[in-house]
């Protein structure tokens, strides 16, 4: 049975939709599943000849598309899409009613829950993933139930754990145990408004990332940005905080309650550095956190000096010990090649 991958980039110098996709477009690869791009012309472009341009090239690429892919193969998607794309709905009825094709959707976000960047497209390309789906790789067990309660059958889905995080080369770090967190991400006060508040708690606070804007914060140390290969060298002790939201107390808003049913990118980051975390205790991944033994769990940020001041170096070690061999598995791609060979295996049947 032949296997692709239907992969967007931005332009013909395979300039991928961010990390994420490409590591899993990667991994993909190495599984036997061949990369078919489909490029977004004109990328970034709003005017309407740029459109119009965009919307063609879809519909030759589409169209293009339908004649490459052998009849009974397997075809893997990255969802959502991030663009209206003409002919994309009629070639994916064409190919599963005339070639008999079967589809694979790994899920990366679902903005029916993350509500930020909810509008009608996500809407209309959520509900053509549901219909043309046989199996949905989704992000964790709260994730399942979403789509079990959205109808989906459980034995369509499979739950990948977290993602991996690909890095080329380099030795993984021995985390040094310090009593401090580390935030690496989007730093504006805007997106990860509980920044607002970090200088209220005595906590020491290392930040790593763009749009660094809190300098009067005597608990912060800004580090800089770095790019996402070089940026694991960098996260080298203390804890890797996953939190978000607009409040210090617990994970509030549309990217707080988010955490109770993702796998955070960031999360990857951190353990593909070897870095313990601390995580809050109702994110979808704190079960994934606890099982593994990989750091702690808090309900609010107010709990972090008591929790700082309470672990001790032995427990850091062996959090630390832990994370270096998860940092093993990430670095590796084993857990979306252990989903895809898990996904691939339920259409076989």
């Amino acid at each position: 049975m032949k296997k692709y991958q239907i992969f967007e980039v931005f332009s013909s110098d395979d300039t991928a939709l961010g990390k994420a996709p490409s590591d899993i477009n990667q991994i993909a690869e190495k599984a036997g599943f061949e990369s078919l791009r489909l490029v977004r012309v004109c990328a970034g472009k709003k005017d309407a000849l740029s459109r119009v341009r965009r919307q063609l090239h879809y519909r030759f690429s589409w169209q293009k598309l339908y004649k490459q892919i052998e009849p009974d193969s397997i075809v893997l998607f990255q969802a959502p899409s991030r663009d209206h794309q003409l002919q994309r709905e009629e070639t994916l009825a064409k190919l599963k009613k005339e070639k008999k094709v079967k589809f694979i959707y790994l899920v990366h976000d679902v903005e029916e829950l993350r509500q930020f960047f909810y509008k009608k497209f996500f809407a209309e390309d959520f509900e053509q993933m549901m219909k043309y789906a046989d199996c949905l790789i989704v992000h964790n067990d709260s994730m399942k139930q979403f789509f079990i309660d959205r109808g989906v059958a459980p034995e369509k889905l499979v739950t990948l754990g977290i993602f991996d995080y690909l890095i080329p080369d380099g030795e993984i770090n021995q985390a040094k145990f310090e009593r401090a967190v580390s935030v690496a991400g989007n730093l504006d006060v805007r997106k990860t408004q509980y920044l607002n508040d970090i200088g209220k708690i005595d906590a020491k606070f290392n930040l790593y990332g763009l749009n660094f804007t809190l300098d009067a914060y005597k608990n912060v140390e800004y580090h800089g940005a770095f790019p996402a290969d070089e940026i694991p060298k960098q996260l080298n002790s203390g804890f890797g905080l996953i939190w978000d939201g607009s409040s210090i107390e617990t994970c509030d808003g549309p990217f707080g309650n988010y955490l109770r049913y993702n796998n955070p990118h960031k999360l990857s980051l951190y353990l593909a550095s070897a870095l313990p975390v601390i995580i809050w205790s109702q994110a979808a991944e704190a079960s994934f956190i606890k099982s593994r033994n990989l750091g702690l769990t808090i309900d609010s940020l107010r709990d972090l000096p008591e929790v700082l001041k309470n672990v001790t170096e032995e427990e850091y070690a062996t959090f630390a010990a832990n994370a270096r061999e998860v940092a093993k598995q990430l670095r590796a791609g084993h857990f979306t090649k252990t989903a895809l060979e898990k996904a691939v295996k339920s259409l076989e049947k």
